[in-house]
């Protein structure tokens, strides 16, 4: 874990109390320094500088079901063109995926990804939880911008953009 997030979790630690999966959230991104705005009574939205671009947080809670639903949008607008190449490409990175999936919003034409967790009968959020799920979307964002930019800017097909995006530089420049 880097500084950063030690810091961060430290600061949340504090009151390691279960709370509401939004006001648990709402903490992580005040304890960041991420300006956030509440949407609704259920629904905190956040932006979020990524290594290749800001995104997009949204998290939406449905307590009847005791799901929270994240979505991370890295900004990625599909030209119809393209649209083919990248669902081909979402079946290839959504195959390496262990939590959540990203997928196109039908409105819009807009790349995300969504994760779901479900939550216990109390339908509460830990601080370790809320920081995990926001991180591997961050993470999985980061891991897979460039394949879409290869694909939309690159002229790629997508099994070029995934593999092009997967190599690991060796050493640092």
């Amino acid at each position: 874990m880097s500084q950063v997030m030690r810091t961060v979790q430290d600061d949340i630690d504090r009151d390691d109390e279960e709370a509401a999966p939004v006001e648990m959230l709402a903490s992580l991104f005040e304890a960041r320094d991420w300006p956030f705005e509440y949407s609704g009574e259920d629904e905190i939205s956040a932006e979020v500088k990524g290594a290749w671009a800001s995104y997009q947080i949204q998290a939406i809670w449905r307590p009847e079901d005791r799901v929270l639903q994240l979505l991370c949008l890295p900004d990625i607008r599909i030209a119809d063109g393209k649209r083919a190449a990248v669902y081909e490409a979402l079946a290839l990175i959504n195959e390496q995926l262990w939590l959540g999936h990203f997928d196109v919003w039908s409105n819009g034409g807009v790349v995300l990804y969504r994760h779901g967790l479900m939550l216990g009968p109390e339908g509460l959020l830990g601080p370790g939880e809320a920081q995990m799920v926001v991180e591997a979307a961050i993470e999985e964002c980061d891991r897979f911008y460039p394949v879409f930019q290869f694909i939309l800017w690159g002229d790629k097909t997508p099994a070029e953009a995934l593999a092009a995006a997967m190599v690991d530089a060796a050493g640092e420049a």
